[in-house]
C-alpha cells in the first residue's frame, strides 16, 4: 500500500469517523410520560383484575411510545400512538371509553401540540371519531385552523379519512350506569366528572422529547358525565390542557377543566420555565399545587422539558400516570404512594 493510499484511507476514517460521532452525539436522549386522569380513587374500589388491565394499558401505551422514539421517531408520532392506544381501551374516558352526555351521546374533544412549531390543533364537542387525537392531528396538518368543532370538525374529518365508529362501538356498561347514577341523584342535572360525583378527572394525554430535542404534547377526553349544552372543558384548549414549546416543556393537563382553563395552567407551567428560569418540577408544583388550590380546583399535569426532566405532579389522591425517563426507566402508578 502506498503512502498516499494510507494517508487517504486514516483521513477517510477520520473524518468518517468523527462525522459519525458527532451526529450520535448530536441526538439527545428521549423521554416520554402519559396519563389516564386524576382524582380520588381509594384502592378498594379496584378489583385485582381491573387494576392489573389499567396499569397494563399504561404501560403498553408508554412503551409504543418510547419504541417510536428510540427508532428516531417523532415526539408527535410517538404521543400520538401512545394516545390512540389509550383510546381504544375502554378504561379511560377517551374514545371508546368515553363518559355519556345528558343526552346519553358520547361527546369527545382533542388536541396536540408541535413544540418545533408551535402549530396545533383541536376538536370539540364530536361525535363518533374512534380516535379523536387524529382528529385533531388532523386540523393542525391540514387545515389552517387550530380548532375545529361539532359537525363542522365531523365532516372534515371524513374528508380526510378519520375512522368513525357508531354508537354501540362505545357503549361500556360501566360508563351508562355512571349517567343513570348522575342523573337519579337529587340535582339530576349536574354534572359528574366520572368514577364518582366530582371525584375523578378523566383525560388521557401524553408528552415527550425526541431524539432531534423536539417536544410535543396531546390530551383527549370524553369530558364530564351527564355534561349539558355543549360543555367543552380544558383538554382541547391550547395553553389551557395542552401546550408545547421547545423552548420550555410540553405540558398534558388533567382535572377540573374549568379551574384549568381559568389558570391556563398548561401555558402556565411553560411560561415560568422559559421566562423565569425555574426547574420544570418547581413550575409544575407552584402551578398545581399552589394556584390551582389556591383557586379550589383540582387534577395534576404530566409535563418533560428539553432536558428530558419529566414532572408527575397532581394534588389529588391519585392520577393514572406512566413514563420512560431519559435512561429508559419505566415507572407505572396509580395511586400517590408509589
Amino acid at each position: 500500500m502506498t503512502g498516499h493510499l494510507k494517508l487517504l484511507l486514516l483521513l477517510t476514517a477520520m473524518t468518517g469517523g468523527f462525522s459519525m460521532v458527532q451526529a450520535k452525539e448530536s441526538l439527545n436522549p428521549v423521554a416520554i410520560a402519559i396519563h389516564g386522569g386524576s382524582g380520588t380513587l381509594n384502592k378498594e374500589d379496584f378489583s385485582p383484575e381491573r387494576e392489573q388491565e389499567v396499569r397494563q394499558t399504561l404501560e403498553n401505551a408508554v412503551r409504543a411510545g418510547h419504541a417510536i422514539l428510540s427508532a428516531g421517531g417523532t415526539s408527535l408520532d410517538a404521543i400520538t400512538r401512545a394516545i390512540t392506544l389509550l383510546e381504544d381501551s375502554p378504561h379511560f374516558n377517551a374514545g371508546k371509553g368515553a363518559v355519556f352526555n345528558s343526552e346519553g351521546k358520547n361527546e369527545l374533544d382533542a388536541s396536540i401540540m408541535d413544540g418545533a412549531s408551535l402549530d396545533a390543533g383541536a376538536v370539540a364537542a364530536v361525535h363518533n371519531v374512534r380516535n379523536p387525537v387524529l382528529l385533531a392531528r388532523a386540523v393542525m396538518t391540514a387545515s389552517p385552523h387550530v380548532m375545529l368543532m361539532g359537525e363542522g370538525a365531523e365532516k372534515f374529518g371524513r374528508q380526510h379519512g378519520i375512522e368513525f365508529e357508531d354508537d354501540a362501538y362505545f357503549y361500556t356498561e360501566y360508563r351508562w350506569q355512571q349517567l343513570q347514577k348522575a342523573q337519579a341523584s337529587p340535582d339530576p342535572s349536574a354534572s359528574f366528572l366520572s368514577e364518582s360525583p366530582d371525584h375523578w378527572f378523566s383525560t388521557v394525554g401524553a408528552v415527550a422529547l425526541d431524539s432531534q430535542g423536539n417536544l410535543a404534547a396531546a390530551t383527549s377526553t370524553g369530558g364530564m358525565t351527564n355534561k349539558q349544552w355543549g360543555r367543552v372543558g380544558d383538554s382541547p384548549i391550547i395553553g389551557a390542557g395542552t401546550y408545547a414549546d421547545n423552548r420550555s416543556c410540553a405540558v398534558s393537563a388533567t382535572g377540573h377543566g374549568e379551574y384549568f382553563i381559568r389558570a391556563t395552567v398548561a401555558r402556565n407551567i411553560c411560561s415560568r420555565v422559559e421566562l423565569q428560569g425555574q426547574d420544570l418540577g418547581q413550575a409544575a408544583h407552584e402551578v398545581v399545587m399552589g394556584q390551582l388550590v389556591e383557586m379550589g380546583g383540582s387534577g395534576g399535569v404530566i409535563a418533560v422539558d428539553r432536558q428530558g426532566q419529566i414532572a408527575l405532579t397532581f394534588n389529588t389522591p391519585g392520577m393514572y400516570r406512566a413514563s420512560i425517563d431519559t435512561s429508559g426507566n419505566v415507572y407505572v402508578a396509580i395511586f400517590r404512594d408509589e
